[in-house]
């Protein structure tokens, strides 16, 4: 169970823990590279942790002393039959893009994983996978997990993803780089490009054309130093705090600024907020700078199209900041809401209702009213990290104690947030 009351002011110098997808692919990376990789700043979260034991049971020697990671790689085929089921625990990221790489080895394994992933479509990367001649079963011919996998050899296809999803561009990729031929990926609108900034960092030649990204087969990687820059998607929460709560200011250094991932940083400034970005700098391929975040008078925005791929983590904090702006906000065409840790536009209504807010759910979106004064709750994080740090924000906007059971959640990304929002607030 978390606390929180009405702050009266939010000030500090503070740094966010190691963003949660660089260190996912760090590891992995660095399991299938050759020599070893150094991970510092390496987020020590229940996702992350999930990715590190799955490769342990394949042979991998991993040693992992808080944000500090040693992977000794065999290289790609350096992977070993597990004995037992590779559970992925809460880890979307972990599943999909394992399933890209178990595609590639010659023996046979199974992902499972808890009962959120269960329910988390995976044909989006069964499909394709088998397209280059994988072969995976799983429950309802493979839209959910288990999922049990027989790689071998491949073959590099053109694919014309659906959806912009980086777990769905990344697993193919993945699994394009031991296929024949070249592999490449075309999407409606640019996903996190993380997975082809590291694969350059570890040596691999990826193309980059518009929407499409492309591999060649028979590639090697090579074990590296990786600084993990800290999560703009963990930075969002305090973000948008310091953003509702009066005569506040946070400094928030070493952030990564991944230009797919700084949708929350435009939605900011569209909306009014003042946001000044300091001492930028590139490190593995990732841009990274200080934030430096004030308190603002902020106004009803739309949010859409391609700006929905860049910020589509953040959106439950935000519709918590639009109660507090002026005027409605709109958010359209995130349906892929529905299938993160929960359905998130109902879990996002059903909870920001209980404080009072006045959110309209539509089939792709939602529809905030804003300048609703918030009254102190009992939360329910439903085992979703995001809801529970979303909901605990809009605690620290809200007059009396705001509750949220099933807390725990929060360490899947964040871990000691609930410290941390202690320590800057008055």
């Amino acid at each position: 169970m978390l606390r929180v009351s009405k702050a009266k002011q939010i000030e500090g110098t503070i740094r966010v823990p190691g963003d949660k997808s660089i260190s996912h692919r760090a590891v992995m990376f660095g399991a299938l590279a050759e020599g070893t990789t150094r991970i510092s700043g390496f987020l020590p979260g229940a996702d992350c942790l999930s990715t590190i034991s799955c490769f342990r049971r394949m042979g991998i020697s991993i040693e992992q002393d808080g944000d500090s990671v040693t992977v000794e790689g065999k290289g790609w085929y350096g992977l070993s039959e597990p004995h037992q089921r590779l559970d992925v625990g809460n880890s979307g990221t972990t599943i999909r893009l394992m399933a890209g790489i178990l595609a590639t080895q010659p023996f046979h394994a199974v992902l499972e994983g808890d009962e959120s992933i269960a329910k988390r479509p995976m044909r989006r990367v069964v499909g394709p996978l088998r397209e280059m001649g994988a072969r995976i079963d799983g429950r309802q011919n493979g839209e959910f997990t288990p999922l049990a996998i027989r790689g071998g050899k491949l073959k590099g296809i053109d694919y014309r993803s659906p959806v912009a999803s980086a777990q769905v561009k990344s697993a193919i990729l993945l699994a394009g780089l031991q296929a024949e031929g070249t592999t490449s990926v075309v999407e409606p609108h640019v996903s996190r490009d993380h997975t082809e900034r590291m694969l350059k960092a570890f040596g691999i030649d990826v193309r980059c054309e518009g929407t499409r990204v492309s591999v060649s087969g028979g590639q090697t990687l090579q074990g590296r130093e990786i600084v993990v820059p800290g999560d703009i998607s963990s930075a969002a929460f305090l973000i948008a705090a310091v953003m509702m709560v009066p005569n506040s200011s946070l400094v928030i250094e070493q952030v990564g600024i991944n230009p797919t991932r700084t949708g929350i940083i435009d939605v900011v400034r569209a909306m009014g907020g003042r946001l000044e970005i300091v001492n930028e700098r590139l490190v593995n391929e990732e841009p990274v700078a200080d934030l430096h975040v004030f308190h603002s008078e902020l106004n009803g925005t739309v949010i859409e199209g391609e700006l929905i791929p860049r910020l589509i983590d953040e959106i439950p904090v935000i519709a918590v900041m639009a109660t507090q702006a002026k005027g409605t906000t709109v958010i359209r065409d995130a349906q892929e809401l529905k299938v993160k840790e929960t359905d998130r536009i109902a879990t996002v209504v059903s909870q920001l209702t209980k404080f009072g807010a006045k959110v309209t759910p539509t089939d792709d979106g939602m529809i905030i009213e804003g300048g609703t004064p918030l009254s102190g709750a009992e939360i329910d994080s439903l085992g979703d990290h995001r809801i529970g740090m979303a909901m605990a924000v809009a605690g620290l906007a809200a007059t009396g104690e705001t509750t949220i059971a099933n807390a725990e959640a929060i360490n899947v990304s964040f871990p000691g947030f609930a410290d941390l929002l202690a320590r800057i607030t008055k």
